[in-house]
């Protein structure tokens, strides 16, 4: 069931939204190989004619099921817009389908919460990353770079061209 506002209720005064979207209505299949997006939206908003608009204003909320960019490790993350705006325009180029005297705002959410998510989402912001099993399990070899404090590039300076 997508968010709508009727616009004949909101031509006689403001009209209040609360409620949750299924996450499904988003259709934010496969935003990325990090988030999932599994738990629905919240929003407490006002939608009120204003000219030739419909002007909705309030909080939208949601929980993303996210795994680190660093280490891989599960979390969660909550993705809140405070001061969500939508502006429909009921009339011009750019005005909205109006079907059985609604507006359907759930494009309007969906762009502003693809914009919310984060890039990069990391577990905490001092995330080492994946432990480096190079070191544990590397065998020690003989030759360059094995003595302490040697380098590749010490060894790359004995060359002599």
């Amino acid at each position: 069931m997508p968010l709508k506002v009727n616009i004949r209720r909101v031509e006689k005064g403001n009209v209040a939204l609360r409620g949750e979207l299924p996450a499904a209505e988003l259709e934010l299949d496969n935003p990325g190989d990090l988030i999932h997006v599994r738990q629905p939206v919240h929003y407490d908003l006002i939608a009120q004619k204003t000219g030739e608009n419909v002007l909705v204003q309030g909080r939208v909320w949601m929980t993303l099921d996210c795994d680190c960019a660093r280490c891989l490790k599960s979390f969660q993350e909550r993705l809140e817009l405070p001061q969500w705006t939508a502006l429909a325009p009921l009339s011009g180029p750019e005005k909205v389908e109006i079907k059985d005297d609604s507006v359907d705002l759930t494009p309007f959410l969906r762009e502003d919460i693809l914009l919310e998510f984060p890039q990069h989402p990391l577990c905490e912001a001092g995330c080492a990353g994946l432990p480096n099993q190079a070191k544990k399990g590397a065998r020690k070899t003989k030759g360059a770079g094995s003595a302490p404090g040697s380098s590749v590039w010490s060894e790359l300076n004995k060359l002599k061209f």
